[in-house]
């Protein structure tokens, strides 16, 4: 982690920074008030890893200042669906790719990564994008960074504390949109899937329902990410999911509105 830690040099502002092949989205947070300063998305298209991101990167940096300025603490949040969630009692950190052949190609050249969720016994292995973090180095000279999936995770787990109903969450965003089953803080099923239509995004929902003997009459859906009531994909989902609700932030008072919240709810609380 990059941090200054002199208290005569300390700026009281920190930088999240969530990064996909598709852009980067950041927040600059007051840390005395814990309110967010700039909000920003920046879209860049479908990147293909070994393209030079770090171009659009650079150009990014040099449209908006905020991302020069001085922070004492800087996150790089990396958003992909190359992870997988592991029971801490079978972990091992020699042999973090085995984890990840099960549900994605793997190389030898692949660099493996990992989070840690002690309060939940569990560990989120995945592979960061190296060239990413290279650019930031350059940039910020040390940071910390995780996946964006850990938020999520860890904060839906947090929500569900003394709720004995199974749940389901959805995190959608552009072409791909996240599972996750959670019953009293204990995690059942995570799981990611790219979409084009909404008849896709229906498909995987209900077939991951049926899998888990979730009725849909009775099952409760929350939607969260890049989603309103007014989307197709909520749309769709009503009419097959009695209990479809857009996930409820009002527990979050940042001086954001509901659907930034809602939207940006891994940045905000990575």
């Amino acid at each position: 982690m990059w941090q200054n830690t002199s208290v005569i040099d300390k700026m009281y502002r920190k930088l999240v920074v969530q990064v996909s092949l598709n852009g980067l989205s950041f927040v600059t947070v007051d840390t005395l008030r814990n309110k967010p300063v700039t909000l920003q998305t920046i879209a860049m298209g479908k990147v293909h890893v070994t393209s030079k991101i770090e171009d659009l990167f650079a150009e990014a940096f040099q449209t908006y200042p905020e991302l020069s300025a001085g922070y004492d603490e800087v996150v790089i949040v990396h958003s992909n669906n190359l992870s997988t969630f592991v029971p801490t009692a079978l972990f091992d950190e020699d042999y973090l790719g085995s984890y990840l052949q099960f549900n994605t190609k793997v190389f030898e050249t692949d660099f493996f990564a990992f989070d840690e969720l002690p309060k939940y016994e569990m560990h989120h292995v995945y592979i960061p994008y190296v060239n990413m973090n290279n650019f930031f180095i350059d940039r910020f000279g040390s940071f910390d960074y995780k996946h964006a999936n850990t938020v999520l995770v860890q904060k839906l787990l947090d929500l569900s504390k003394n709720n004995e109903e199974r749940k389901m969450f959805v995190h959608v965003s552009e072409s791909h949109f996240e599972i996750v089953v959670i019953q009293n803080q204990q995690l059942q099923l995570y799981n990611s899937f790219d979409y084009t239509t909404p008849e896709d995004f229906l498909y995987y929902v209900l077939f991951t329902a049926e899998q888990l003997q979730l009725n849909p009459e009775h099952f409760k859906l929350e939607l969260l990410g890049k989603i309103s009531e007014g989307d197709a994909l909520f749309a769709l989902a009503y009419q097959y999911i009695r209990n479809v609700a857009l996930l409820d932030v009002s527990f979050i008072s940042n001086g954001l509105s509901e659907k930034e919240n809602r939207e940006h709810f891994i940045l905000v609380h990575a």
